[in-house]
């Protein structure tokens, strides 16, 4: 079985991207839903403890939980070695039945993929990419944000350059769905074939 982990800055089109992957019926674990699970769940109790004021009515409110971590490097630290261990294990359970549904290929759709050492974990990695225009253009359209809260969340990742530098495939988004959905299916016939001739 093929591990590809999928990943690309904020507002390059790494979402849609995976939903490609999941439309050629390749399984996709998806870290961001896995958090929002965890945040519904099992890590409401250890964060009301950790930031009280983030757990409103049995349930993490994640603007307030946000605007507590962001510019707090201490509290983002905390946030993270709670929910990292957490997100892991689902991952972990998603592999397994993987393998035991015979799986050639799955994808693990991982934001911080880079900046987690995620790429120590899966055989080959997808960047998302697209310009600084395109993305700034796709992240600001977004309700509740800002160039403050874009630019701070572009600090803390890798710059797309040097993501691209240290992809084994790229998918440019740049050029529309159509385009990126013929990359996507291209990648899934070269990883095919590899996996025929071992």
């Amino acid at each position: 079985m093929i591990i590809l982990g999928l990943t690309g800055s904020i507002g390059m089109g790494k979402s849609t991207t995976a939903d490609m992957f999941r439309a050629e019926n390749i399984p996709v674990h998806d870290a961001d839903k896995s958090v929002h699970q965890l945040y519904e769940n099992e890590a409401v109790l250890p964060l009301k403890i950790l930031f009280p004021t983030a757990v409103v009515d049995g349930r993490v409110d994640r603007q307030e939980l946000g605007r507590i971590v962001l510019n707090d490097p201490g509290k983002m630290n905390r946030l993270e070695n709670l929910i990292h261990p957490m997100v892991r294990e689902k991952e972990r359970k998603f592999l397994q039945k993987a393998r035991l549904d015979n799986a050639p290929i799955v994808v693990l759709d991982i934001p911080l993929l880079f900046e987690t050492g995620g790429e120590n974990r899966v055989d080959a990695v997808v960047v998302v990419t697209a310009s600084f225009e395109q993305q700034k253009n796709r992240v600001l359209a977004r309700k509740d944000m800002n160039e403050e809260k874009f630019m701070s969340i572009l600090k803390k990742q890798l710059p797309d350059h040097e993501k691209r530098q240290k992809a084994d495939f790229i998918v440019d988004t740049e050029l529309g769905m159509e385009s990126a959905r013929s990359q996507v299916q291209e990648i899934i016939q070269q990883l095919l074939s590899l996996n025929n001739k071992k």
